[in-house]
């Protein structure tokens, strides 16, 4: 070639500048994860489903090139998940056991948020909350109390006219943190369930029909008169589901909310703050606006991983949950997490590792 040509000094011109763009574009496409377009897949817990929706979308709208995919498919499918390592978290309504967490890959457990686990009916004609005592919904559950009419419904609820209606009792049929929520607290004011059925993501019911996640359950109840079932409380308000007041330790018919979700946390803020793994259910007397069936969610996170960029983006994500994300959680009557959670969080955050080392 005649580099002495204007032609050819045109085409050198053009080839130096083409090597300079793929040099740059080189040296920014090594500077770090956060140059890169990454989906974090995460699946598990249908009662945190509604907050996370918002987290997810948050984050990526803050975050340009980072969004999150994740599946409502119950804590117990969630689990399974981490353990085969198809995503990159799970989320559960429940803290995994010693026993558990020996057939799973290092993960940590880190709180979420928390939430009441509300009972729904469907009474037609009864237009005021309905009240239910520890004694009565055990009964229920055990498949003792039969009829809406019984002595112990009625004595919850003195001047009402309850229907007369068989009782339908809704439960979920997949692995669920949120089973495992009520039937811990039911397993602490029965020692006939305690006996007879236990408390786990997944129990032998004694009676009643199986829903799919709590959308499952809230099918089963809307559709069916006399109907009662269990569910996260967000989908009972979506979904115009009537929620009924729990009678604490302390006497007093409770509503399931943020703000005696956070009662709860409060009476047990002490055992949490050192492991929140804990129930929190059943909150004692010295706690009189405490709902009993509150519960603590967790996201469950491998531990390490090999992706860098996903690493750091889920690092990140978590990040934003634990703190900035409460106040969504708030706005959705889940109940923010304790500074003493929060604190306990950024601990294990700060174990998080990529190939072994620190995520950068």
């Amino acid at each position: 070639m005649n580099t002495s040509s204007p032609r050819s000094g045109r085409i050198i011109a053009a080839l130096t500048a083409l090597a300079l763009t793929a040099a740059l574009t080189a040296c920014k496409s090594s500077s770090g994860p956060s140059n890169q377009s990454v989906t974090l897949n995460g699946a598990g817990s249908t009662f945190v489903n509604p907050v996370m929706s918002r987290w997810t979308y948050e984050f990526s709208a803050r975050n340009p090139g980072l969004s999150v995919n994740y599946q409502s498919i119950g804590s117990g499918g969630g689990v399974q998940q981490v353990r085969a390592g198809t995503v990159d978290f799970g989320a559960s309504d429940y803290a995994l056991t010693d026993k558990e967490l020996a057939t799973m890959p290092p993960v940590l457990q880190i709180p979420e948020t928390a939430g009441p686990v509300c009972i729904t009916y469907n009474l037609p004609g009864v237009t005021q909350p309905l009240h239910l005592s520890a004694e009565a919904i055990a009964g229920i559950f055990l498949g003792k109390i039969t009829t809406w009419h019984n002595p112990i419904v009625q004595k919850d609820n003195p001047g009402v006219t309850l229907p007369n209606l068989n009782i339908v009792v809704a439960h979920r049929s997949d692995g669920s943190g949120t089973t495992a929520a009520f039937t811990t607290y039911l397993s602490a004011v029965s020692p006939e369930w305690a006996a007879k059925v236990g408390s786990g993501g997944a129990v032998s019911w004694p009676v009643g029909l199986g829903g799919k996640g709590s959308e499952g359950v809230t099918a089963q109840v809307r559709q069916s008169p006399g109907g009662i079932g269990y569910v996260e409380l967000i989908y009972a308000q979506q979904n115009k589901l009537a929620i009924a007041s729990i009678r604490n330790q302390a006497g007093k018919y409770i509503a399931p909310s943020e703000a005696s979700t956070t009662a709860a946390i409060t009476a047990f803020s002490a055992q949490i703050d050192k492991d929140p793994r804990l129930p929190i259910v059943n909150a004692p007397a010295s706690a009189p606006e405490a709902y009993p069936i509150s519960t603590l969610t967790f996201l469950i996170v491998p531990k390490d991983g090999k992706d860098a960029a996903k690493r750091s983006a889920l690092k990140k994500f978590i990040q934003y949950i634990v703190t900035g994300g409460q106040a969504t959680a708030g706005a959705l009557n889940y109940a923010p997490l304790p500074d003493g959670v929060k604190q306990y969080d950024q601990n294990l955050i700060n174990q998080m590792t990529v190939n072994g080392q620190p995520i950068q």
